[in-house]
């Protein structure tokens, strides 16, 4: 059995329990032990590298520490795309040897470095890969047209998020296409949908929102799946603003990664919180 660090940060800790009961159901069926990091704090997202770029770095790379000091892991499971963001910039930050210095002050000892930072997509594509997983379905989607919405954080800046292609990725759709569903091609799968605006712009996030999921529909999407508790949320409850506006807005459901995962591999339907969304995704997951 494989075993990765596991942080889940405040998100699935409070808004966001379906991600995390459906990705710790699917990583154990998978084989993929998740062991959480004793004691995690938070990663400073949002708030922290708006105010103060150490401390901002300090947070992620306090989490990185323990992982390799403490629990002697080489890769840490971060299902957040936010959290991600953080975690990357945190190891992307110690390049720098004077940010080093600074950071390991604040934290209180070295980061030796050699964590691996896996997200929601990596995690199903490179740490349990294809070939695996394909042989694990036992429910596959028959047909079912999904886009797969990456929004802004899971590739972009590359130079921090290492990522393979920033503007069109491409791995969470094979992942969609090894559970038997059809991936959709269509124009808005990086755009940001806004979900850092969400209290202070409303009307703006609503037509980010509304952009994004009218391509999809657009482009054949009978469902869109993403790896971010943030754009999930937003995507998912936003569509009753745009009804508002359109009457005859059509709602389209919008589905976790894991949830897809845990569904078409067995995984019990009560740890895939499917009644935890705005949007009904029972009909679609059935």
């Amino acid at each position: 059995m494989k075993q990765l660090a596991y942080y889940p940060g405040c998100s699935l800790h409070g808004t966001a329990p379906e991600l995390d009961s459906s990705f710790r159901a699917s990583a154990a069926a998978l084989d993929v032990e998740l062991a959480e990091i004793p004691g995690w704090e938070c990663c400073g997202n949002t708030a922290a590298h708006s105010a103060d770029r150490l401390l901002a770095a300090a947070l992620p790379v306090n989490e990185l520490t323990k992982v390799k000091t403490d629990m002697r892991l080489d890769a840490v499971a971060v299902p957040c795309a936010a959290c991600f963001s953080r975690f990357m910039a945190g190891a992307h930050e110690m390049q720098d040897e004077g940010m080093r210095a600074d950071v390991e002050r604040v934290v209180g000892r070295a980061y030796p470095g050699g964590v691996t930072v896996r997200n929601l997509v990596d995690v199903y594509y490179d740490e349990v890969g294809l070939d695996e997983l394909t042989t694990r379905v036992t429910r596959p989607f028959v047909g079912l047209k999904v886009a797969a919405y990456y929004g802004c954080l899971l590739t972009r800046p590359p130079e921090v998020t290492l990522a393979d292609d920033p503007e069109y990725p491409t791995h969470m759709e094979a992942i969609v296409k090894a559970l038997g569903a059809v991936p959709v091609e269509w124009s808005y799968k990086t755009d940001c949908c806004g979900a850092s605006l969400a209290l202070c712009e409303q009307d703006v996030v609503i037509e980010l929102v509304r952009k994004i999921l009218t391509n999809a529909k657009a482009c054949g999407a009978e469902a869109v799946v993403c790896a971010c508790p943030l754009c999930q949320v937003n995507l998912d409850t936003r569509q009753a603003g745009i009804k508002t506006k359109d009457a005859a807005w059509q709602e389209i459901p919008i589905l976790y990664l894991s949830q897809m995962v845990g569904r078409a591999i067995g995984v019990p339907e009560g740890k895939l919180g499917l009644k935890k969304h705005m949007v009904d995704v029972v009909g679609v997951m059935a």
